[in-house]
């Protein structure tokens, strides 16, 4: 049947929309094809190095990076490992990398070749077409390597010397630089590390010239210029609150260095060094220190106070640096600091005119080790002792406890009128030699009590003990004037005596003289008998009593200005017969 005009014309459009799908279909496929191929080859590349990727002619294309380090390990394997000739001033050596500290950073090397992912078409076809050949990263052990370049011309060459600058205690001291002969470790460097990559054997000639040291004189004058003379030029002072410590340049001289730094000099100040030098001027700890009287050179001198004083050592040396160029009249500069004043003060310590010796004694002893700990023990903690003007001194307040902890032992003491062990045996010969030397001064005995025995080492009637907690040594400073007691040990040995001396330093006032009584009621011995484990056998010897006079006359008068008198009685030290225990 003949179709009509009108579906003719609805049925023309039908066929031309079909026409065009099935193109738009062709292309969506033919785009799809192209992008498959696309995608895998972005997949392909994956995270390896590009296609064509060499270091040092070792293949490494298309490896990833572990995979990469590898193989740059077993492809430079041999060639770091063989020695190459090295030629210089006419003398060839042979050395390998290690030789001269030389190395290869494989890592660093493998991650300089590794490119980015990227869905850029540019960078995916330069992963599969562009060449990839960077240089190596090499590793260079400075001192290995400037040890090998120099020890090639060892014996025919001159290192460069630097020009230097020190401090001393006098002022600042230079030397010149001097030029030096021998190869340029920084300009064969890279000749070394082509050679040592490729296959050639050598010989690496290499230059021998003239060196110039890092530092020359030019740059030690500009460090006399800038730095180093207006330091030393004079004093600073560093104020810690009213408090100023002024350092000299012969002081903080061993502080001050200067050092290479680019090329040049530049300070380098020791803040240790400063520090100590403040706390030798000052407390040290924080704490301030008394003023006070010492022998110094067998003489007696006063010791200056110090005051306390807590800061930043750091703030101390910020400060003291940057004081050090300033002009005179402009070095000194507050610091950070608390300050505490010291109690006894340089003036007082003046005023106690403690300037000679006023008198002194001196007592044997045998030997026995007990006696040279305890003795000795005792005259260290009273060395050096000072007693202001009507100050007391006490033996037991001074010297302490007498325990192991404090550095004694157990001796022989007289305990009920027989002998016995205690601790701190034998302290008593420090207690008689210092009553002597109290009495020959002219002080004032405040409390002492002779031993119940008589020990006949010592003066009769002129001698003392003492026991921790019940007996004590003291006398009182009634002078106008300070007192320092001054000790000297001398231990016992088997074949000597020991021997103990006390000197006690003042203004002298008094000329002592002394005398002493005949011997009278006289007591007799008993014999006791014993079975304890710590008797000691004895054999007995009187009891008496005597009296010892002291006369006081001013000093280089005659006229008797009073008259002491000391009574002691002593009670006869028995016979002991020691039997065993239990009998």
């Amino acid at each position: 049947m003949k179709r009509s005009t009108s579906e003719e014309t609805v049925e023309k459009p039908r066929r031309e929309r079909a026409g065009g799908a099935a193109v738009v279909v062709i292309v969506l496929v033919l785009a799809l094809l192209g992008g498959g191929a696309y995608a895998a080859a972005y997949a392909y590349a994956g995270d390896g190095l590009p296609r064509d990727t060499r270091i040092a002619d070792v293949d490494l294309g298309g490896l990833e990076r572990d995979a990469a380090v590898d193989a740059l390990r077993t492809g430079l394997a041999d060639r770091l490992a063989r020695p190459i000739a090295v030629r210089a001033d006419g003398r060839t050596t042979e050395l390998t990398a290690a030789d001269l500290g030389l190395g290869v950073d494989l890592e660093a090397s493998v991650e300089a070749a590794v490119r980015a992912r990227s869905w850029r078409p540019q960078d995916l076809w330069d992963h599969y077409t562009a060449p990839v050949h960077p240089d190596p990263v090499f590793t260079v052990d400075d001192a290995t390597y400037r040890a090998a370049i120099a020890d090639l011309t060892a014996d025919r060459s001159q290192q460069p010397v630097d020009a230097t600058l020190t401090f001393t205690r006098r002022g600042v001291e230079t030397t010149p630089a001097q030029q030096g002969r021998a190869v340029d470790p920084d300009a064969a460097l890279p000749l070394l590390q082509e050679v040592l990559l490729t296959n050639d054997p050598g010989p690496v000639e290499l230059e021998v010239g003239t060196v110039s040291p890092d530092i020359d004189d030019a740059d030690v004058q500009a460090a006399l210029t800038e730095f180093a003379n207006p330091a030393m030029s004079s004093s600073v002072v560093l104020r810690f609150g009213r408090t100023p410590v002024r350092l000299q340049p012969s002081q903080f001289a061993p502080a001050l260095a200067m050092k290479a730094e680019g090329g040049r000099l530049v300070p380098d100040v020791d803040a240790a060094r400063i520090a100590r030098l403040v706390a030798d001027a000052t407390g040290g700890d924080g704490a301030p220190v008394d003023a006070t009287v010492a022998l110094v050179g067998g003489r007696p001198s006063v010791v200056p106070a110090k005051p306390g004083v807590d800061y930043d050592p750091d703030d101390v040396a910020a400060t003291f640096t940057g004081l050090l160029t300033k002009p005179e009249g402009e070095r000194e500069a507050q610091v950070s600091a608390t300050a505490s004043e010291p109690e006894v003060t340089t003036a007082e310590a003046r005023s106690w005119r403690i300037k000679e010796k006023v008198s002194t004694f001196t007592t044997y002893f045998p030997y026995a080790e007990y006696r040279n700990t305890n003795i000795g023990r005792a005259a260290q903690i009273i060395d050096g002792t000072v007693l202001k003007p009507g100050e007391t001194f006490s033996l037991n307040d001074t010297v302490g406890e007498r325990t192991r902890e404090n550095g004694f032992t157990d001796g022989f003491i007289i305990s009920n009128g027989i002998f016995k062990e205690d601790l701190g045996g034998g302290v008593s010969q420090m207690a008689t030699t210092l009553f002597n030397a109290m009495f020959f001064a002219g002080l004032e005995d405040v409390e002492h009590k002779p031993h119940s025995l008589y020990i006949d080492r010592y003066p009769v009637g002129r001698e003392a003990t003492v026991a921790w907690g019940s007996v004590d040594l003291r006398f009182r400073n009634d002078t106008p004037y300070g007192i320092l007691i001054d000790t000297a040990f001398s231990p016992s040995t088997p074949s000597s005596q020991g021997a103990v001396t006390v000197t006690m330093y003042s203004t002298k006032i008094w000329d002592i003289t002394t005398s002493t009584s005949a011997r009278y009621d006289i007591t007799k011995p008993k014999t006791r008998t014993l079975s304890t484990a710590d008797c000691y056998p004895n054999t007995g010897y009187d009891g008496f009593s005597v009296d010892v006079y002291r006369y006081f006359r001013k000093t280089g008068s005659r006229t008797l200005e009073r008259t002491e008198k000391f009574h002691t009685v002593y009670i006869p030290s028995d016979t002991v017969i020691c039997k065993p225990p239990g009998r």
